[in-house]
């Protein structure tokens, strides 16, 4: 028995800190919104908020567990525990924090219009009426476009991802869309679908629908998790991962003011 006791001590011994640390945290994450997460021709999930990730997982010393979900199901997955946290892009709004807690932002970029390219618009409300602007929905961007846009008279398209509204750009079936700026050159105007769009407009960065960045959702009280989180996100901002992260994807600060 007692050499039976020294094997799993000595078992214990080696193993390497991550399998010690606690289980894996299931993460949340729609991969389908380059260049932030998307997959890769072998069916990998790729992109900025998934290297992120994995980041603040080693740097908690603990195994990242990806799951993917359609954006419009991340909170309501969510709070019925299919994973524990989101990482998907999600902007820290005070709508959202009624239903769920947000770690520090990891990013913040401006929502912009894109349209075709040489359409010129001054009042977005005059200029878009009658016109069919597309939508993720359950995003800051459908919210704001429900709120702002429709009662102007635009037409508010929703889609399931990001991805479909592009291809209905590129069909003509949309006048425009409403996004986040990165997503929207890196996902479609840097692309041969995008040959002939640009972005219209202003920036969008209306606190009250645009947030104050994308943040990490967890369960509403999860503080614990949330402070972890928060602390590993500028612990990797301190030693030089989250720049190294940033550079493969970005030629600019995206984190932010």
């Amino acid at each position: 028995m007692k050499k039976i006791a020294l094997l799993g001590a000595l078992a214990l011994s080696l193993m390497s800190p991550l399998a010690l640390a606690e289980k894996p945290l299931r993460i949340g994450i729609e991969a389908a919104y380059p260049p932030f997460a998307f997959k890769t021709p072998d069916g990998q999930i790729s992109g900025f908020d998934y290297d992120i990730g994995n980041a603040l997982c080693e740097e908690m010393k603990v195994e990242c567990k990806w799951i993917e979900q359609e954006f419009d199901g991340l909170i309501p997955a969510l709070k019925v525990r299919k994973f524990d946290a989101v990482l998907s892009s999600m902007s820290i709004t005070e709508e959202r924090k009624k239903s769920v807690d947000f770690t520090g932002k990891y990013y913040h970029t401006p929502a912009k219009l894109a349209m075709k390219a040489g359409t010129e618009i001054k009042d977005p409300l005059v200029d878009l009426k009658g016109k069919k602007v597309g939508v993720q929905r359950a995003s800051i961007y459908d919210r704001y476009a429900t709120d702002v846009f429709a009662p102007a008279g635009i037409e508010v398209v929703r889609y399931s991802s990001q991805n479909e509204i592009f291809l209905d750009m590129q069909s003509g079936r949309l006048d425009a869309t409403l996004a986040d700026s990165v997503n929207i050159d890196d996902g479609f105007l840097k692309t041969d679908a995008g040959k002939g769009f640009a972005f219209v407009g202003p920036d969008y960065t209306d606190t009250k629908y645009f947030g104050e960045g994308a943040g990490i959702a967890v369960r509403k009280g999860d503080k614990e998790l949330a402070d972890k989180i928060s602390a590993a996100i500028l612990a990797i901002r301190a030693n030089g991962k989250y720049k190294e992260v940033q550079d493969k994807y970005f030629d600019f600060d995206v984190y932010g003011k």
